[in-house]
């Protein structure tokens, strides 16, 4: 198992301290927030991008994609009942696709509940079909080939569209493309699924990216889920992507909070496999 770290728990660091840091810890890969960078993705120059690179190869550090991608740019939204907005938002997507593909990454995590969200007065099967088209065309990149685009089930809380594995899975299978699957994010799961081990296992053939966090915000081992039996699930279904550190508590020391984080995943892993 590779162990990453999203890259807005350094907060204030400067990008090349966060690759610093990263690796000092034990990290295998960074995920980047775009919003980190510059507001909107089509800002990020390509000296910002190559630095990217560069930073990977200088600390010895993988990049494991971007996430966190429609924050930033207003007015975008891939489910909204006015076609300018969508066909903005499917050009937006596939800038941010382009970005990922740039600077070397994996996957691109489509989490952004705000932004899919199904509005008042809008068909919700319209709305699945305006999801679809748009993961479908930011997928259809030139050189994305390998470049996953994951679909983020997330809090029911936070959106009325995909909260459970079940239904990205459903949302993967109507897209029907090699290089669109599903994230699981550990928080939203102990939330909206009633059995963790069972969803992930349940996604097999489908997960491309894993989020380690706690619903308490904060990253793994700061609350109770046990990691083992996600681990011992993950084993099961053969993954073969990133346990990637996401957290949205920022109040703690970064270096503290990311540094236990992977102290715990790593013992974890080790019980899961009976190292």
């Amino acid at each position: 198992m590779k162990f990453a770290i999203c890259n807005e728990i350094f907060q204030d660091f400067p990008l090349e301290e966060q690759f610093a840091a990263a690796a000092r810890l034990g990290y295998d890969a960074v995920e980047v927030a775009p919003f980190t960078l510059q507001k909107h993705v089509t800002d990020i120059t390509p000296a910002q991008r190559e630095q990217i690179i560069a930073l990977g190869e200088q600390y010895g550090l993988e990049i494991a994609g971007i996430h966190w991608v429609l924050v930033g740019p207003e007015g975008l939204h891939i489910t909204g009942p006015g076609p300018a907005v969508r066909e903005r938002t499917v050009q937006y997507l596939r800038d941010l696709v382009r970005f990922g593909c740039d600077i070397g990454g994996r996957v691109m995590v489509l989490g952004s509940p705000k932004q899919r969200n199904i509005l008042p007065g809008v068909d919700p099967e319209d709305a699945r079909a305006w999801f679809a088209h748009a993961i479908s065309e930011a997928a259809q990149v030139p050189g994305a080939e390998r470049f996953q685009i994951c679909i983020e089930p997330l809090l029911s809380d936070s959106t009325n569209m995909i909260t459970t594995a079940a239904e990205a899975r459903e949302m993967a299978d109507r897209i029907d493309l090699p290089n669109v699957g599903v994230i699981l994010d550990v928080n939203s799961m102990s939330h909206e699924e009633t059995d963790l081990p069972a969803a992930i296992r349940a996604t097999k053939g489908y997960l491309r990216h894993f989020h380690a966090n706690d619903p308490c915000q904060r990253g793994p081992g700061w609350g109770d889920v046990d990691f083992v039996p996600l681990f011992e699930a993950l084993l099961d279904i053969d993954y073969a992507g990133y346990a990637s550190v996401e957290v949205f508590d920022m109040s703690l020391d970064p270096i503290e909070h990311a540094e236990k984080s992977l102290q715990y995943l790593k013992e974890t892993f080790a019980r899961a496999t009976g190292a």
